[in-house]
């Protein structure tokens, strides 16, 4: 599933741009090993949201699932009008129940999903001490708000893995100006056990719902509280792939 992604985030000369990235496994993967998460996770495509067959095809538990989706009018509309009724998110430091950045760079949603996907839940404890991605974590958590977006812009590492990325991806990279009409949210597991919906673009993260202790972003009500959710909202346009992060947890 070879997908580009929404840059989302206007054009201002002050601010980075970075080339789309694909949702394409592969390249996903390779990336987030080179930022420092363990070679024990992987993304993987997911060819059915309700299907139990295909579905059994992911390693479980699931750690989060990344959609990629187009930006439609009624998108727009049920985005600004739940974000007018949420204070903007301020929060920092270790009592969290997810990390979250706003996105600043224009272009960066699909690399804000990813690390949106590596950096909450189980999934941190597969990040390597020291790695790039130990130490944007470590920066950013008792930091909030522009200061918080400000350490993925200031990190050269970062870029650079990104950039490598997303120019192996299996369609001929864009622009990092381009107008990209695809964006992503990614659903993953929070520290308190809720379902939580990450996306830079919003005021903030968004607890949809509770799960149990067994139940992952795939499960029937982790799909329920969250992506079908979410796709029902979107009425016929069902022009959509998914991505899970899962891998060995032993």
């Amino acid at each position: 599933m070879s997908t580009l992604t929404n840059p989302n985030v206007p054009k201002d000369e002050g601010r980075p741009a970075f080339i789309p990235l694909e949702a394409n496994p592969q390249l996903m993967t390779s990336l987030i090993h080179k930022l420092g998460v363990s070679e024990a996770l992987q993304l993987h495509d997911v060819y059915s949201l309700t299907d139990p067959d295909l579905l059994a095809f992911i390693p479980r538990p699931a750690l989060a699932l990344l959609l990629v989706f187009p930006v439609s009018a009624t998108y727009e509309s049920h985005r600004m009008a739940e974000d007018s009724l949420t204070e903007e998110y301020n929060r920092k430091g270790e009592g969290e129940p997810v990390l979250w950045w706003r996105q600043t760079i224009r272009n960066a949603c699909g690399l804000m999903g990813l690390l949106h996907a590596v950096s909450n839940g189980p999934a941190r404890d597969f990040i390597e001490v020291g790695s790039t991605l130990d130490d944007i974590i470590k920066k950013s958590t008792p930091l909030a708000g522009r200061e918080r977006s400000q350490v993925l812009e200031d990190c050269p590492e970062l870029a650079t893995a990104h950039k490598e990325a997303a120019s192996e991806g299996d369609t001929p990279a864009p622009a990092a100006e381009d107008d990209i009409d695809l964006h992503y949210v990614t659903f993953a597991k929070g520290s308190d056990g809720g379902l939580w919906e990450l996306d830079g673009r919003r005021q903030g993260p968004i607890r949809r719902g509770d799960l149990n202790k067994d139940e992952d972003v795939l499960s029937e009500k982790g799909l329920s509280l969250g992506v079908l959710k979410f796709l029902e909202r979107e009425g016929g346009d069902l022009r959509f792939s998914a991505v899970a992060l899962a891998g060995t947890l032993d």
